[in-house]
């Protein structure tokens, strides 16, 4: 793998073009683009993978399906035409079965935990286990189903690293460079260098990069520093 493939960079904006012109600005900085539900929504999605592809670009598409297992398995082959290296699918047995056989060249992210939630949003949702061990029963049957990785908060990854097959891609988001904000949504989040040294393969980094003072500068700094931990 590259390293600097291991930023991966969540192009959270409202409109193509402003996903355009961030691409165009962060230049070489960036290799690897999450694109979501926001980007979904306004048009032109598939358009912008095309861009992206074009330009060697690695796609991430962060959709994460949820739906009858055979519907979702259709939308993978689909969109596993399109030359998009991960998409997502939500940890049910039968949708990640159905995801992986359907995938071609596509690898399958399966969802454990989204680091929004807390211990608090789990009693809410109904699960009686703690968040630990939910990210790791989901992490041991996505790679038993065949996926090729799982979307995991840095705090499950010296476990996960311990108690799943190293073979399974582990793709960290929630990744702060200090330390959070109470106004931040993200409540699971670790640094990079915490995030690398406990076992992921690739973090994803949005509003710190998006919405700093100059955002090559913030994603070329994360690159310094992930050339620092692999070196």
């Amino acid at each position: 793998m590259d390293n600097r493939d291991r930023l991966i960079f969540a192009m959270d904006v409202p409109e193509a073009a402003q996903a355009r012109a961030l691409a165009e600005r962060l230049g070489e900085a960036v290799t690897f683009y999450k694109l979501g539900l926001e980007l979904m929504m306004a048009g032109g999605f598939f358009e912008l993978i095309n861009w992206m592809v074009e330009r060697d670009k690695k796609v991430f598409v962060d959709l994460k399906f949820f739906d009858v297992p055979a519907t979702v398995g259709r939308a993978v082959a689909r969109l596993a035409s399109r030359g998009v290296t991960f998409t997502t699918v939500h940890g049910n047995q039968g949708i990640m079965e159905a995801a992986a056989a359907a995938k071609g060249d596509l690898k399958i992210l399966a969802v454990t935990a989204l680091t929004s939630l807390d211990r608090g949003d789990l009693d809410d949702l109904g699960f009686q286990c703690d968040i630990p061990e939910l990210v790791l029963s989901r992490a041991r049957r996505a790679f038993e189903a065949g996926c090729d990785g799982v979307v995991a908060s840095g705090l499950e990854l010296p476990a996960m690293r311990t108690a799943v097959d190293r073979r399974l891609l582990v793709v960290t988001p929630g990744i702060r460079p200090v330390e959070n904000r109470p106004s931040d949504d993200q409540k699971r989040v670790v640094t990079v260098e915490q995030a690398f040294t406990d076992g992921a393969d690739h973090i994803v980094v949005g509003r710190p990069i998006r919405d700093a003072a100059d955002p090559y500068a913030a994603a070329e700094g994360m690159q310094e520093t992930i050339a620092t931990v692999f070196g």
